[in-house]
């Protein structure tokens, strides 16, 4: 991808046939498509038109911030190839509770007696998580079953059995942060869900766990250290559009 727009790469043109990709650092609490939306209007109010392709290469949750790649005009033929590549994340889980959509979107509604985690614990977790595995879906998820999305049902306090998915995390990384809290650093395959994960370790420790906060750091070969603000972004077409017009 030749055309891609960084901290170290301006936008000085914008081919409304060719398009580009931007590397976005995504505010937490906005959602991807809110980005998306936003960028979109931006563009159109560049170009002056009413329509044009503007997508996003992986979802990333509300709560959640980091790299989010934004694509547009031809380079929207791109997604499902970025959508494929390996990802890496940052993430802290907070042990003795479990919330519904098993982050920080939903309140706590079981909790645990408390169990130090020790550097024992630790190690075994790695080893059972690290590797080739089956992931059952979150139900607070955008996957759909005959056609509608999962978080719709949670939302209505229903929930429905899922398929297991084949992921594989290629590192796991875990450092204790104090009683509470466990840091991880992951590198994974497509459709691994981090929620799921931060359920999966507190059911295997016994103690419940959900995701307290989430950053991904890593798109295949774009890292989020290039990634620049939405906001600087717009401000970039803005300018442009000065210079044009």
């Amino acid at each position: 991808m030749d055309n891609v727009i960084s901290k170290n790469r301006r936008l000085t043109q914008l081919d409304p046939e060719e398009g580009a990709a931007v590397l976005i650092d995504k505010p937490i609490d906005w959602t991807s498509f809110d980005v998306v939306n936003k960028i979109r209007y931006a563009i159109r109010y560049h170009l002056g038109v009413k329509k044009y392709k503007v997508g996003h290469a992986g979802t990333l949750d509300p709560r959640a911030g980091g790299l989010l790649i934004i694509c547009f005009g031809k380079y929207t033929k791109r997604i499902e190839e970025l959508m494929n590549a390996d990802k890496s994340y940052e993430a802290v889980i907070t042990l003795g509770v479990d919330t519904p959509s098993y982050d920080s979107e939903s309140l706590p509604h079981i909790y645990y007696p408390y169990k130090k985690v020790s550097t024992a614990d630790v190690q075994n977790i790695i080893e059972h998580f690290t590797g080739e595995q089956q992931q059952l879906p979150p139900m607070f998820s955008a996957v759909k079953i005959k056609g509608l999305p999962l978080y719709k049902l949670a939302r209505k306090g229903k929930e429905i059995k899922r398929e297991a998915r084949t992921i594989h995390i290629s590192k796991l990384e875990i450092s204790i942060l104090g009683d509470r809290h466990l840091g991880l650093s992951i590198d994974c395959s497509k459709g691994t869900y981090i929620r799921s994960l931060a359920y999966d370790i507190g059911k295997y420790l016994g103690t419940g766990a959900y995701l307290l906060s989430l950053r991904r750091t890593r798109i295949g070969k774009f890292t989020v250290e290039n990634a620049i603000d939405i906001n600087a972004f717009i401000d970039q077409l803005n300018h442009l559009k000065q210079m044009v017009g």
